[in-house]
């Protein structure tokens, strides 16, 4: 039942195509053109694009020369993320009006619990509706929200309505949501799992709910556990205000392809000095360094090794991610090299959210002012 069942009244803000708004905001002649922020260059990649270029079906993580071919009007943007940070500030300043539980997911997306607020307004519809209205009044850019009572059902709902909507999902009309939601939709499955699901004959969560824990547990490993309780409606991450860092990393794409080992040394160089000042600045350490590595033909790659001792410095970094580098045979050039740390000392082993989980599925008898 839900009453057994932590309700919360959870909203999730996210900013629509916040680094390409930004740029239009700053800069008029921009607005209403397709626009992509990064990308330039013949071996960029974009990190955001603006909805007038998504028409064209140019989107972020997207190589800028294919962005250009599928929009020959496109306009490139260098990225200002110190302006990005800043606008990013101002916005959390006006969560905070609201309540002190917010947990930052990225510079544009935030989790609010709003079941006890600052200004006792007992809606959260009416309250993500203020906090819109007031980004646009005082900063200029639009935003989308979703409602419901978790973060995974909230963060589903803020893409419903994109741009400057909201959607909220009141808890008796939570199973029907999810029953009726294309798996694809499901925060959490991603390309390739879709595609995995529906070989399988899973489509929506009607599909997915119709399976049991066992199946899921076979077919999709430790996922399996957190699919079956998301789709009954039972996600019971609490917001957190202090996000933990689980990594931290530095990656660099080449403007060439670099197809020997040798040629690989110096950029592994930099990329180590990069993550040790990071860690440096953050004051903290980490024991597992994994290479990343992205070949020519797109293909990715990681190899890990866990030290029995937190680090820092640069040379140990460096040394591990050579020994990484050489512990196989390249399989072809490579347009992307990344160094990662985690296993960080900031870490905090909890039981996980999964074994947590109350097992029993949401009622939807119960009325809750949302």
């Amino acid at each position: 039942m839900l009453n057994d069942l932590p309700i919360r009244k959870i909203i999730h803000v996210d900013m629509d195509a916040f680094y390409a708004s930004v740029e239009q905001m700053d800069h008029p002649d921009l607005k209403g053109q397709p626009i992509a922020v990064g990308g330039g260059g013949k071996r960029g990649v974009i990190s955001a694009a603006s909805y007038e270029a998504r028409q064209f079906g140019v989107k972020s993580a997207m190589s800028g020369r294919l962005a250009e071919k599928l929009c020959p009007q496109l306009i490139f943007v260098k990225p200002r993320f110190d302006r990005y940070k800043d606008i990013s500030n101002q916005i959390r300043k006006i969560f905070f009006d609201y309540t002190d539980l917010v947990e930052p997911l990225s510079l544009d997306e935030a989790y609010l619990d709003v079941t006890e607020n600052k200004i006792g307004l007992p809606s959260a519809t009416l309250i993500a509706k203020e906090i819109r209205q007031r980004i646009f009044n005082e900063i200029g850019l639009t935003a989308s929200a979703g409602i419901s009572i978790n973060k995974f059902i909230a963060k589903v709902a803020s893409d419903y309505n994109k741009p400057n909507g909201q959607k909220t999902v009141n808890p008796e009309e939570v199973l029907q949501f999810l029953e009726a939601l294309d798996i694809r939709k499901f925060y959490g499955i991603g390309k390739v799992t879709a595609e995995k699901m529906y070989q399988k004959g899973i489509f929506t969560g009607k599909d997915l709910k119709s399976k049991s824990l066992e199946y899921l547990d076979k077919n999709f490993g430790k996922s399996g556990r957190y699919y079956y309780h998301v789709v009954r409606g039972i996600h019971n991450s609490e917001v957190k205000p202090n996000r933990i860092r689980k990594s931290l990393a530095a990656e660099r794409t080449f403007s060439n392809n670099l197809s020997s080992e040798i040629f690989m040394l110096e950029k592994l160089n930099h990329i180590a000095e990069e993550v040790s000042r990071r860690l440096e600045k953050s004051n903290i350490a980490g024991k597992t360094i994994t290479l990343k590595i992205k070949y020519s033909d797109f293909t990715l790659q990681t190899r890990s090794k866990t030290l029995p001792y937190y680090l820092s410095d640069k040379s140990i970094i460096l040394e591990t991610a050579k020994e990484l580098l050489y512990q196989e045979k390249l399989n072809n050039s490579v347009r992307l090299l990344g160094i990662s740390l985690s296993n960080l000392n900031t870490d905090k082993h909890s039981p996980s959210e999964s074994a947590s989980e109350d097992k029993k599925s949401v009622s939807v008898q119960l009325k809750f002012d949302f």
